[in-house]
């Protein structure tokens, strides 16, 4: 796949201070990162699609009463390019990672590299791997869902847009909910062009109230796409069981 030797994530990444990420991250639970995969890597990834090589299963959603389309999990080894993103954001979410759970009262702590995470994923019994791509066409959408696949859980993960909005599809929106206790549920669309990444909240997150930090639980999906075919790539840190 001739995307794998142009992908420079170190660098891409490094326009994206750590500070500002997690302030993004504490203050809406997810954070935009613009031009992480150039468009000729996006097409590049999405065209892995229909090559039974790369992947270990498919999921039609509707099947599960997931929401319509479908997404494929890929197997170890994983493709060069998918492995390098997921490596390289890791470290900069793992300090992100114990600073919540330190101010949430979870005794779990994440390792700084993402080889020793997965060690204890595998110890666990959790050893299938986990990035994906999700593919919609008309009329398809995710319903909202946490991506929780054993007792260790990784509480970041990331998607790519690999599709361009208004060219490539319409509709499909990036959709983030958040319900915090004794409140109504909050929505928030989040806007993403070709390349782009989104980082979010798997599960919960803190948020400062005035007793000090508490809970709120986050669940995510993809509004209806009304037209064309959009593919995102998505980035989950823990295996599965």
């Amino acid at each position: 796949m001739t995307g794998e030797t142009r992908i420079d994530p170190q660098n891409r990444l490094a326009r994206h201070d750590s500070a500002g990420l997690q302030s993004e991250l504490d203050e809406r639970g997810c954070a935009v990162l613009p031009g992480i995969l150039t468009a000729s890597e996006c097409r590049d990834l999405a065209a892995l699609y229909p090559q039974e090589r790369h992947f270990r299963s498919r999921v039609h959603m509707a099947r599960h009463g997931f929401g319509k389309g479908e997404y494929r999990y890929f197997g170890y080894p994983l493709p060069e390019i998918v492995a390098t993103l997921r490596t390289t954001l890791y470290p900069r979410l793992a300090a992100i990672a114990n600073d919540w759970n330190a101010r949430m009262g979870i005794d779990t702590r994440y390792p700084g590299t993402l080889d020793a995470f997965l060690a204890q994923c595998h110890a666990a019994g959790q050893a299938r791997p986990t990035p994906l791509l999700l593919q919609y066409g008309p009329g398809d959408h995710n319903c909202l869902h946490q991506d929780l696949y054993g007792e260790l859980a990784f509480p970041l993960q990331a998607a790519f847009l690999l599709s361009e909005p208004g060219r490539d599809f319409t509709g499909g929106e990036f959709v983030l909910t958040e319900q915090r206790p004794r409140m109504q549920s909050r929505a928030e669309v989040v806007p993403l062009r070709q390349g782009d990444a989104v980082v979010f909240a798997v599960h919960h997150r803190p948020v400062g109230g005035t007793r000090g930090d508490y809970r709120v639980n986050m669940r995510h999906g993809v509004s209806t796409v009304r037209s064309g075919r959009r593919h995102t790539l998505g980035i989950i840190f823990h295996d599965a069981r």
